[in-house]
C-alpha cells in the first residue's frame, strides 16, 4: 500500500532515534513517503495533496495539532457526504493512522491506542492487514474539522498562553498547563461579565455564559495519565456535547474540576449547562473570545457555528 507519513520533528514525546526506528519499521511494510512539517499548516497541505493523489494511507507522528491538520487536509480534498453543501463527492478519502508524538495525544487515547509511539507502530502494522478500521464522526466549526473538542473562553485562553510559552522554548507538560490555567483564572480572564450565548434550532437561546466547550468524544483532555471529562457521554458515534458555565467563581470552578476528574456523571450544578448529542450549535459573543480547536489556538471569535459530521473519517484502530 502506498502511504504518507507526516512527522512533526518538534513533537514533545519523540526523539530523532525513535522517529528513525518508526520510519524504518513502516517502510519495511509500506510503500512509504515521509514529510517532516516545517510550519503551521504544513501537515494540512501535504495531507490534502496525498488525498488528491489517491494515496491510500496517511500516517501522522506528532501531537493532536498534527492530527487535526492532517484530518482537515484529507477532508479538504475528500469532504464527507454530510459536510457537502452541493456538488459531487470527492475521491475516497485515505485511511488515517495516528501515532502518538505529542504531550496529551487525546485523540489517539480516545481511540484506545497505545501512547508509546513504538508500541503504537507495532499495533498499527498488525491492524493494517487485518483491516481493523473504524469510521468516526467529527465536529465542524466554521469550516474547520475537529476530532475531540473545541472551546471558547478560558480553556482557549490557556492554550494561547501555553503556545506562547512553547514558542519561547518552554517544554510543554501537564504542570505547565495547570500553572497557566491558575494564573489565567486568578489574574487575567474576565470573570465578571459573561459574554457567550449558545443557540440551537427548536430551543431557547442560553445566555450569560463565560465559557463553552464542545466535545466530539470523551475525555476532554488528560492531566498526566488521568482523564478529564467535560462531557462523559460524548462519543465518536453521536452528535456534539456541550459544557458551558454561567459562573466562574473560585469555589464553583474547583467543584467543576473535581467533577471532571471524577468517575461519575461529569459536571453538574446550578451554574452548569450540559447538552448531549446535538446536531448543531451556534455561539455568539458580546466581545472577541479566545477560540481553540483540538488544543490549538486559532484566534478570537464573536460567532462560531458548530455541526456534527457523522461517518466523516476512516481511522485505523
Amino acid at each position: 500500500m502506498r502511504a504518507l507519513l507526516i512527522v512533526n520533528p518538534y513533537a514533545s514525546s519523540t526523539t530523532p532515534v525513535r522517529r528513525e526506528v518508526i520510519t524504518h519499521a513502516l517502510a519495511s511494510e509500506l510503500d512509504l513517503d515521509v514529510v517532516q512539517t516545517r510550519y503551521r499548516g504544513h501537515a494540512a497541505h501535504v495531507a490534502e495533496g496525498a488525498a488528491r493523489e489517491g494515496i491510500g494511507l496517511v500516517l501522522t507522528l506528532g501531537g493532536d495539532g498534527t492530527v487535526n491538520e492532517a484530518v482537515n487536509g484529507i477532508l479538504g480534498a475528500c469532504p464527507p457526504a454530510a459536510a457537502r453543501r452541493d456538488g459531487p463527492p470527492g475521491a475516497q478519502a485515505p485511511l488515517l493512522a495516528a501515532l502518538p508524538g505529542g504531550n496529551a495525544n487525546v485523540f489517539i487515547r480516545a481511540l484506545g491506542l497505545p501512547t508509546d509511539p513504538v508500541d503504537a507502530t507495532g499495533r498499527m502494522l498488525r491492524s493494517l492487514p487485518a483491516g481493523d478500521t473504524r469510521t468516526i464522526g467529527l465536529g465542524l466549526a466554521d469550516g474547520r474539522y475537529f476530532c475531540f473538542n473545541a472551546g471558547l473562553g478560558l480553556d482557549a485562553e490557556v492554550v494561547r498562553v501555553v503556545e506562547g510559552l512553547r514558542s519561547r522554548g518552554r517544554t510543554v507538560s501537564a504542570a505547565l498547563y495547570v500553572r497557566a490555567a491558575a494564573r489565567q483564572f486568578t489574574g487575567v480572564t474576565n470573570r465578571r461579565q459573561p459574554a457567550l450565548t449558545v443557540e440551537r434550532d427548536g430551543a431557547p437561546a442560553v445566555g450569560g455564559l463565560f465559557l463553552g466547550i464542545v466535545s466530539n468524544t470523551s475525555p476532554w483532555t488528560y492531566l498526566g495519565q488521568r482523564p478529564v471529562r467535560a462531557s462523559p457521554q460524548a462519543g465518536f458515534d453521536t452528535g456534539l456535547d456541550l459544557l458551558a458555565l454561567r459562573k466562574l467563581d473560585t469555589l464553583g470552578i474547583l467543584n467543576v474540576v473535581r467533577q471532571m476528574l471524577g468517575r461519575d456523571g461529569g459536571p453538574s450544578g446550578r451554574h452548569v449547562v450540559s447538552l448531549h448529542d446535538q446536531d448543531a450549535l451556534t455561539f455568539r459573543a458580546d466581545r472577541p473570545m479566545a477560540f481553540q480547536v483540538d488544543g490549538e489556538y486559532v484566534g478570537e471569535r464573536e460567532h462560531v457555528a458548530f455541526r456534527s459530521i457523522p461517518d466523516a473519517l476512516r481511522v485505523l484502530v
